[in-house]
C-alpha cells in the first residue's frame, strides 16, 4: 500500500508543474479529444515505479484508463511500449512531465541496481542503499532499489542504532558509545558501529556490537576483517565501493555491502510519451 505521504509527494508535484493552468495544451487541443499515449523505452534498462502513473492521473481525471503492457522489474528494451494511457488528450499532456519524471528516475534506480547486483549475484552478500536520497523521495528511492534486486539499509533514524565517528567522538570512545546506546535502545534493535581500522574493530566486538560498518577499507583489509571476527558480528562494507570495485569486496566476504550511489546519483531511465490513435492502441 502507499504511504500517504507518498501520495502527498505526488500532489505537491502535480500542482507544481500545472501552477495556473496548462497554457499550451489549452490553445492546441479541443478539450473532447480523446487519444492515447504510448510511453515507450528509449533505451535498455529495469522499469520501476508504475503505480505513479495511476497516482498522477488519478488527481487529474477520473477519465484515465492505463494499461499496462510490463510491470515493476521487468528488464525493456528501445522501442519497447511499457503502457498505454487513454482519455482526453489535454489530461494525458498535463500528466506527461511528472509522470515520466518519476518513472525515469526510479527506474534509473532499479536498472543501476541490477547492474550492480549482477557483478556479485554469485556471493552470499547483501547490496543496500543508504538514507543519501533527494529529500522527498525515500521511500521511492528505496522501493526502486527492492525492484532493482537490492536491500534496504535504515529508512530513517530511529530505524536502528548507526554509531558513526561523530557520535564516538561525542561519546567519549567506542567502548561508552556502545554502552549508552544499550542503556538507552529497546531489546529489539541492533546496534552498528562504523569503524576506521581493525583496531577499532576489535573493541567494536568486544564492546558488544551486533554489527560493525568497515568504513573506506580495501578488499585486503575485509579479509583481515572476516578472519578476526569468525562470523561473530555482521560486516558491513562502505565507502568508496562502486561498480567496478564490488566484486572484489564480494569475494572479500563481507555480508553487507552499502552503496549511497545507488540513490544519490543515478542516471534517469530514457523515456518518452507520444501520443497516437486509438486505432494505433488497438482499441
Amino acid at each position: 500500500m502507499l504511504p500517504f505521504y507518498v501520495r502527498e509527494q505526488i500532489r505537491l508535484a502535480m500542482e507544481e508543474d500545472i501552477g495556473l493552468g496548462d497554457i499550451t495544451t489549452e490553445a492546441m487541443v479541443v478539450s473532447e479529444a480523446r487519444t492515447v499515449g504510448f510511453i515507450k523505452v528509449k533505451e535498455p534498462g529495469v522499469i520501476a515505479g508504475l503505480f505513479v502513473l495511476d497516482e498522477v492521473y488519478r488527481f487529474l481525471s477520473s477519465e484515465i484508463h492505463i494499461e499496462y503492457l510490463v510491470k515493476d522489474g521487468d528488464e525493456v528494451v528501445p522501442g519497447q511500449v511499457v503502457a498505454k494511457i487513454f482519455g482526453p488528450a489535454e489530461v494525458i499532456l498535463m500528466g506527461e512531465r511528472v509522470a515520466l519524471n518519476y518513472l525515469q528516475f526510479l527506474s534509473g534506480i532499479a536498472t543501476k541496481t541490477r547492474r550492480i547486483i549482477e557483478r556479485v549475484k554469485d556471493y552470499p552478500v547483501r547490496v543496500v542503499d543508504t538514507r543519501k536520497t533527494v529529500p522527498g523521495l525515500r521511500w521511492l528511492s528505496k522501493y526502486a532499489v527492492r525492484v532493482g534486486g537490492g536491500f534496504n539499509h535504515r529508512f530513517n533514524l530511529s530505524d536502528g542504532i548507526l554509531i558513526k565517528d561523530n557520535h564516538i567522538k561525542a561519546a567519549g570512545g567506542i567502548r561508552e558509545a556502545v554502552a549508552r546506546a544499550r542503556r538507552y535502545a529497546p531489546h529489539t534493535l541492533k546496534i552498528e558501529v562504523e569503524v576506521e581500522s581493525l583496531a577499532e574493530l576489535k573493541e567494536a566486538m568486544e564492546a558488544g556490537a551486533d554489527i560493525v560498518m568497515l568504513d573506506n577499507m580495501s578488499p585486503a583489509k575485509v579479509k583481515e576483517a572476516k578472519i578476526i571476527t569468525r562470523g561473530k558480528v555482521l560486516l558491513e562494507a562502505s565507502g568508496g565501493i562502486n561498480e567496478e570495485n564490488i566484486l572484489e569486496y564480494a569475494k572479500a566476504g563481507v555480508d553487507i555491502i552499502s552503496l549511497g550511489a545507488l540513490t544519490h546519483s543515478v542516471k534517469a531511465l530514457d523515456l518518452s510519451l507520444d501520443l497516437g490513435s486509438l486505432k494505433e492502441s488497438g482499441q
